[in-house]
């Protein structure tokens, strides 16, 4: 699930507070050099909550939001979603080929260390 520069400015709100947030609370985060009408953020909050990216909760007269996911969860399941595209074994084997290339050597260590720890299946 591919997300908009908006949802990403919102998920980051989310992921940079230690509690739940208002719609209030997210506008107020998002500063003033964004511009956006309440509503505009009242409606994205909506949506990702619909898409079960967030976890929306009645407080009072309001709703209180939080990411269902963690950054790094979610960022691993977009990198799964656009893997999935590719539908043939050859597409996907150069796409992740494509992706190792352009890592740093600092990345691609944790690469390998996540692969050394992680139970291989041979039938995939």
């Amino acid at each position: 699930m591919a997300m908009g520069e908006l949802e990403k400015a919102v998920m980051a709100a989310l992921w940079g507070a230690d509690t739940p947030r208002t719609v209030r609370e997210v506008h107020t985060s998002l500063g003033p050099e964004r511009s956006l009408a309440y509503t505009t953020v009242m409606t994205v909050l909506g949506r990702l909550a619909k898409k079960g990216v967030v976890h929306q909760e009645r407080h009072g007269r309001a709703y209180r939001y939080s990411p269902v996911r963690n950054r790094e969860e979610m960022t691993a399941e977009l990198m799964l979603d656009a893997l999935r595209t590719g539908s043939d074994l050859g597409n996907r084997e150069a796409a992740l080929q494509h992706f190792v290339g352009q890592v740093s050597p600092r990345e691609a260590a944790a690469i390998r260390a996540a692969l050394s720890r992680t139970p291989t299946d041979p039938a995939t």
